[in-house]
């Protein structure tokens, strides 16, 4: 009799990936994209494994009425780089808020994901929309209260 214990590792087909939908209506930038960032890994799940995307897809609503404590707002700075001399762009958060309110969650939860292939592949299944409707009423999305 062996007393050596095993550890399940999961592939991706035997993976049940479920919907969840999140309303972020008064919720913090921060604390809403760490849990986002949580279940689009997998890590609620008993059936986690590091390196195989067993996540679940998260389709985010009202992400224009999205908070940010303190100064953020005015001092938080997102900047990219053109890739042409003096290409530097700055947007502060508060202009990203109001013109892209989508690119701010999804840049928040790419930042809480691994780099590199499995990461992009995690972050395929976030879904992000400013306004109250989704096309992905088919799926049938659970409530997720953050």
């Amino acid at each position: 009799m062996s007393l050596t214990k095993t550890t399940a590792s999961y592939r991706k087909s035997d993976v049940d990936r479920a919907w969840f939908v999140v309303d972020l209506d008064g919720a913090v930038l921060g604390r809403a994209a760490t849990r986002i960032a949580t279940i689009l890994r997998g890590k609620h799940k008993p059936t986690y494994t590091p390196h195989n995307d067993v996540g679940d897809f998260v389709v985010v609503i009202n992400a224009g009425k999205i908070e940010l404590t303190g100064r953020k707002a005015t001092q938080k700075v997102y900047r990219h780089h053109t890739n042409y001399p003096g290409g530097l762009r700055e947007v502060n958060a508060e202009q990203l808020l109001n013109k892209h309110p989508e690119r701010a969650i999804e840049k928040a939860v790419r930042g809480m994901l691994p780099k590199g292939p499995l990461g992009r592949q995690q972050l395929r299944k976030l879904k992000v929309y400013a306004g109250e409707t989704h096309p992905h009423a088919a799926q049938n999305p659970q409530a997720l209260n953050l």
